[in-house]
């Protein structure tokens, strides 16, 4: 199973970028993808989270109205859409998938990193002031 992030770069503050994560190996529509990120001394934290089907999604409240995720389940991607990003938003974007099947209430648990069984290599993503 492979799992390959793109799209990362520098940006200038109220940029915008869009990162994708090229899924292989495995049936991508049976499976959650999220993204995390991981800045420099700090902990992997979760990001964003798509059901399976695309019809739930969730997000850290850091990023809500700022970030968008969505799926392509016919060409095995996913995506993050990210608007009005600002200088904490800089880190390693790693994309996932979870075999894990949540209904809304259990949405929740697709924020911790343990629910995923298969992780990207990450994207770099610079945002400067």
């Amino acid at each position: 199973v492979q799992l390959q992030a793109s799209g990362g770069g520098l940006v200038q503050t109220g940029g915008s970028l869009r990162l994708s994560c090229e899924v292989s190996d495995l049936t991508f529509s049976q499976y959650a993808m999220g993204w995390f990120r991981q800045a420099p001394g700090k902990e992997r934290e979760f990001v964003a989270v798509v059901r399976s089907s695309g019809d739930r999604k969730s997000y850290a409240d850091s990023v809500k109205g700022r970030f968008t995720i969505s799926r392509d389940n016919s060409k095995n991607t996913g995506y993050l859409q990210m608007f009005s990003l600002k200088p904490e938003d800089t880190a390693v974007y790693y994309c996932a998938v979870s075999s894990r099947n949540y209904v809304l209430s259990g949405m929740y648990l697709y924020a911790r990193t343990s629910e995923y069984d298969y992780w990207g290599q990450g994207t770099l993503v610079t945002v400067s002031s």
